[in-house]
This record gives structure tokens, sequence and C-alpha cells, in this order.
């Protein structure tokens, strides 16, 4: 997905967002655990007040993250939902777009299956927030099959979801090309099972 921008995250003073900008960055592309508070302090230029003034700790500044990310997902789908005509433009608009990230240079995954793996308590805001965004992804993923008239939705965005995920494992691990066209080839089984 994109780097978050100012419009993502709005309304928000500067500080705010220069922190939120450079967690993003950072959790990103060297995970969650990996970065301390003090770097994301030092590379924003804020004070250590300030930061603590916007998050109260570094486990809230990840759920904030995420609901970024997730924001940014929204929207996309939301984009697909006006520039397209039918339920199976949407998902070839989706998985146009999986396809695009996993062989982008920079591409480090998925970063709620990143978060997710290092936080493994279900009940921790930052798994809470995970869960979230992948309930409400399978769901629209699910609405996008059901309105193809697919004879078991739910299945087929559990399938869906599948390939996305070994998608972005696979590329995250080395091998882009090889996760694109697997992914590929997965998304149209399922597709095929609809009649599209």
């Amino acid at each position: 997905m994109t780097t978050l921008t100012p419009d993502a995250v709005r309304p928000a003073t500067h500080a705010k967002l220069r922190i939120l900008a450079t967690a993003d960055r950072l959790f990103y592309t060297e995970g969650v655990h990996t970065v301390g508070v003090d770097r994301i302090i030092s590379e924003s230029k804020v004070t250590k007040a300030t930061f603590y003034k916007y998050y109260r700790s570094k486990d809230a500044l990840i759920v904030v993250y995420l609901q970024g990310r997730d924001r940014m997902a929204r929207d996309f789908l939301a984009s697909l939902d006006t520039n397209c005509d039918t339920p199976e433009q949407r998902l070839r608009g989706v998985v146009n777009e999986i396809s695009a990230q996993v062989i982008r240079g920079g591409f480090h995954g998925c970063p709620f299956i990143n978060a997710a793996a290092q936080f493994t308590d279900p009940a921790h805001p930052v798994r809470q927030a995970v869960s979230a965004h992948r309930d409400w992804y399978g769901r629209s993923i699910e609405d996008m099959f059901r309105g193809m008239g697919h004879a078991r939705p739910g299945d087929a965005a559990d399938d869906f979801f599948l390939a996305r995920d070994g998608a972005f494992a696979g590329a995250n691990l080395g091998d882009p090309i090889g996760a694109h066209t697997a992914l590929l080839r997965a998304i149209q089984r399922v597709l095929d099972e609809s009649g599209a």
C-alpha cells in the first residue's frame, strides 16, 4: 500500500502528522517491534513531550498506524465502487492492485499480517485493529462474490483471502514474480467457479 499522507490522517497538527508519517514508513519497512520510540522521535524531529502529547504509548501509535492503513484500503475500495460498474470489475480492480503491490519495489508484505505476527494476544489493541481490518476486508470481498452470483461467496472470499495473504508473504520473502503469477492463477480459479 502507499505511504500515509496528511490527507489520509486529517485533522491533526503538523507534529502529529510528522510522527505518524515517520512511524508509518519505519513500521512498514522495518517492523513495529524493531523501531523504537526514540528513533521515531528523532526522525520526526519532535520532542519526547510532543510525542507523548499525541500518543500515550508506542502501542497506541501502532494502532493509529494500522487504522491509517485500514482507511487507505477502505478509500481504495470506495474508489472502485465509484469507478467500476460491476462486482466483477471491482474484484478485478482489487486483484490488479494486489498484483501491482507485490511486484513494486519497496514491498514489505501486508502491514496487518506483519503487525499480527508481533502481537500474539488476540485481546491486544493491535490485534483487535488487525482483526477489524481483516473482518471488513473479508466481508467486502464476500459481497463482491455475492454480487457476481457465486454459489458460495463466503468460501470464495476465504480462497481469495488465502491467495492474497500467500502472495503478500511470498513476495515479501523474495519471490514477487512467483507470488504475482500464483495469485493470478488462484484468483482465476475462484472466478471460474462463479462463471466470470
